[in-house]
């Protein structure tokens, strides 16, 4: 888990081009949204971009599903692996 933790950091920072960061500056309970990291909806889009590229994986259901996969680096992390079991 907290290899592909550390993976999601390196991939996020790419895609959303926050070279201000580095993968220790982002804890894996922190939100994304809002207070924790602070990503916004467009930077959603990128992560639902990189989980289908990367992953193969798509949301079925982004406004019901995305609040809970996308509450931080560790939900997120779980998501993948839950579908990648499947």
């Amino acid at each position: 888990m907290e290899d592909l933790i550390l993976k999601l950091k390196e991939e996020i920072i790419d895609i959303l081009n926050l070279g201000d960061l580095t993968p220790e500056d982002i804890s894996p309970e922190d939100p994304l949204f809002g207070d924790g990291l602070g990503l916004d909806s467009i930077d959603a889009l990128e992560i639902m971009v990189l989980l289908e590229k990367n992953y193969g994986l798509t949301i079925e259901d982004p406004k019901a599903e995305g609040p809970k996969i996308f509450y931080s680096l560790r939900t997120l992390a779980e998501f993948i692996q839950e579908q990648q079991k499947k």
